[in-house]
């Protein structure tokens, strides 16, 4: 087995190391860009790697629908269908299937459901899962899990993080099929329980039994706040395994990443940067900038003076803001080769804080930069 994780320094809760897998090296913390139908949107692979990506994260849903993972598989995988040689994680589904399938029906089996595409009829279990995840050739496969909806109740809560439990060991088995795949790459299981301590705390004990080689917390950012989601994390952090990579996923904002980190957390994923390059959102490290504003239609200046992203060395905001409003396609591919550079950034300043021991003074100055909020008109 060529999966495991190294764990170079520590500050208080937080960690930095390396993820070794058959495809390199991740460093954590770890942000993976969103490439859910096999491309990020508005940008090449290797531009994704030039921001400083280690991994990209692939979805099982839109892959299995289009162009399906045995057309993938046929020509090659999903690595070199999508001229990426890095590592790739694939999601399981299973969020995409309650949130985006048409007349879905849950049972012990799986999920039944209809495409939203064409409405053709499938069915996604923890097995079929595994097998689409395989064909795919992912290096981290993520097992076949319901996220609980939010807000639920404790008993529904339950019957639902106990309906993943029993899908996290049929994914488990369905891995460890034998395959030279299963033997070269990595299970993480998935975190259930909602906003419950003890059904979180009863979910890590489940998934330690089944020896999963990494764990993600699951269920959040689905609505509950930033001030939930940590009071979550908080109570769960303590109980995760330490020599184990901790994935929190689907999260999120600058500020969730941060927080996030500070707990503990090595790795995660998110839309938003590549989704907000896409509708003329910027991130800096003074806050969110509108690039549609008319306040930047004469300024000369880049988005963000320390950004050493192409659109910031070569771009002024006059452009980049004259491009989004015109609706030109070059400006959504700079906002977002902007925003994917910026939390590899951030992801770095972290990395390097914590391997000085100096976490605490990186957040105070983090906080500070964005209270001081963009830079005044010219």
């Amino acid at each position: 087995m060529t999966f495991n994780m190294e764990i170079h320094e520590t500050d208080g809760n937080a960690r930095t190391g390396v993820i070794n897998t058959v495809r390199g090296e991740i460093r954590t913390p770890a942000f993976m860009p969103v490439g859910t139908a096999a491309t990020v949107k508005a940008m090449k692979p290797e531009t994704v790697r030039e921001t400083g990506a280690d991994i990209l994260l692939g979805n099982t849903y839109h892959l299995m629908l289009r162009p399906t993972a045995e057309r993938i598989h046929n020509l090659g995988g999903l690595h070199k269908f999508m001229n990426w040689d890095r590592p790739i994680l694939t999601d399981s589904g299973g969020f995409q299937v309650m949130s985006l399938a048409k007349l879905r029906k849950i049972t012990e089996e799986g999920v039944a459901f209809q495409s939203h595409i064409d409405g053709s009829k499938h069915m996604l279990s923890p097995e079929r899962s595994m097998e689409i995840q395989r064909l795919l050739g992912s290096n981290i496969v993520m097992a076949f899990d319901e996220c609980t909806p939010y807000p639920a109740t404790e008993k529904e809560t339950e019957e639902s993080m106990l309906l993943s439990m029993r899908w996290a060991q049929r994914s488990y088995d369905a891995f460890h099929n034998g395959s030279e795949h299963a033997e070269q790459n990595a299970l993480f299981g998935i975190v259930q329980g909602g906003v419950f301590e003890h059904l979180r705390h009863q979910s890590v004990a489940a998934l330690k039994e089944i020896d999963f080689h990494g764990l993600a917390i699951g269920g959040l950012a689905v609505g509950e706040g930033q001030d939930v989601m940590f009071e979550v994390l908080d109570f769960t952090m303590p109980v995760m395994p330490k020599n184990k990579p901790r994935y929190l996923m689907g999260v999120g904002k600058p500020d969730d990443l941060v927080g996030a980190v500070e707990r503990g957390i090595d790795m995660f994923d998110c839309v938003m940067p590549s989704r907000s390059g896409r509708t003329g959102q910027a991130f800096t490290r003074r806050g969110t900038v509108n690039m549609k504003n008319a306040r930047h239609t004469d300024d000369p200046r880049p988005i963000d003076a320390e950004c050493k992203c192409s659109a910031c060395r070569n771009y002024s905001r006059a452009y980049i803001s004259h491009l989004i409003r015109s609706g030109e396609i070059l400006g959504p591919m700079l906002l977002t080769e902007h925003n994917l550079t910026y939390y590899q950034d951030l992801m770095a300043g972290m990395r390097e804080a914590i391997s000085q021991k100096k976490l605490s003074e990186f957040v105070e100055k983090f906080h500070e930069n964005r209270a001081l909020g963009d830079i005044d008109a010219v």
